[in-house]
């Protein structure tokens, strides 16, 4: 058994907060994206948040020491669009074994400045900005922009870096199409294979709007159903809600699996600048009605959040024990 499969049975575990809310903070400019290295660089970079664990890292790792200093005991790689695929948008297709490598390791060695208990780096894989379910053409249904087999190569490359780099558990996150989150299971079970190793996987979909469905038309529990056929660490929802919107969902994944259950929303919903207005204090209120429902064994905040949200989940996450894991069916 893992670290981190023993420390979930023992206590709530602490996720971080938005990595994206942290690095705007800086205002970097298109030169500080660019750094020396990529200075003469024939395509605009700003924006490419991932770049910043090459060009800016001590920026990147002043945000991990932040979280881990709030309470987190897991903190996210720099790597929401570290594929090929996410890529393809700056022309950097070249360089995604390094920045997935780059942001491990830089996440490792910051996990590894605190010895008062463990602390976990999760190698973030994102969604990329393609869908394999859905048309992006209303005049073509039949057409795809990406293949399964598209998707499950750039994951592959990926998900090798992040465990070269040293990442405890991989996430796969903020999934909107489930096919594409398939793709990327797909590619880590190849590498676990080839590599001969057993990685922990966290699994966390995105509930979009009202209808409680995917991006891609899923249920909470279809949803469910199409991951569940591998050993998670975890199952959960992040993103697109905030804590008290997300709830419902929460609770119908709890009484439909015996997965441990993960969180990470957002700061409430954003304001027409785009913001996110809720409190840190709001934000725990708020969290402390999941864990007066027993609802979950990860939580953590995505975007919006900042170490003061995670510090103050942190510490009402102490007075609580874990949800019990049931067998359903």
């Amino acid at each position: 058994m893992s670290k981190i499969q023993q420390a979930i049975r023992e206590r709530i575990l602490v996720l971080d907060g938005a990595m994206g809310t942290m690095l705007q903070r800086h205002n970097f400019s298109e030169e500080d994206f660019r750094g020396e290295r990529f200075k003469d660089f024939p395509h605009p970079l700003k924006g490419n948040n991932d770049l910043l664990s090459l060009t800016q890292p001590e920026a990147v790792k002043d945000v991990h020491r932040q979280y881990f200093a709030a309470g987190a005991d897991i903190v996210e790689t720099n790597t929401f669009s570290g594929t090929t695929i996410g890529m393809a948008d700056y022309h950097m297709e070249n360089l995604v074994c390094e920045l997935n490598y780059e942001s491990a390791k830089i996440a490792r060695e910051v996990a590894d400045e605190f010895t008062d208990r463990p602390r976990f780096v999760a190698g973030s894989i994102g969604p990329t900005n393609r869908t394999a379910s859905m048309s992006p053409d209303v005049n073509d249904p039949g057409f795809r922009a990406v293949t399964f087999d598209d998707l499950r190569i750039a994951y592959k490359e990926q998900v090798k870096a992040l465990i070269d780099g040293g990442v405890d558990v991989l996430l796969v996150e903020t999934i909107f199409d489930t096919l594409n989150a398939k793709a990327a299971l797909f590619a880590i079970e190849e590498i676990k294979d080839e590599l001969g190793i057993d990685i922990p996987v966290m699994v966390s979909g995105t509930i979009t709007d009202a209808s409680g469905r995917t991006l891609s038309g899923q249920t909470v529990e279809a949803f469910l159903i199409s991951i569940s056929h591998l050993p998670l660490l975890s199952v959960g929802f992040n993103c697109a809600l905030g804590a008290d919107q997300l709830k419902p969902y929460l609770k119908r994944l709890a009484h439909n699996t015996s997965f441990s259950i993960s969180a990470h929303p957002n700061a409430g919903l954003p304001n027409a600048f785009g913001e996110y207005d809720q409190t840190p204090a709001e934000m725990q209120q708020l969290i402390k009605e999941y864990l007066d429902d027993n609802l979950i064994n990860i939580i953590g905040g995505c975007c919006g959040t900042t170490p003061e949200h995670i510090r103050l989940i942190s510490e009402v996450s102490k007075k609580y024990k874990p949800r019990e894991l049931s067998v359903v069916g």
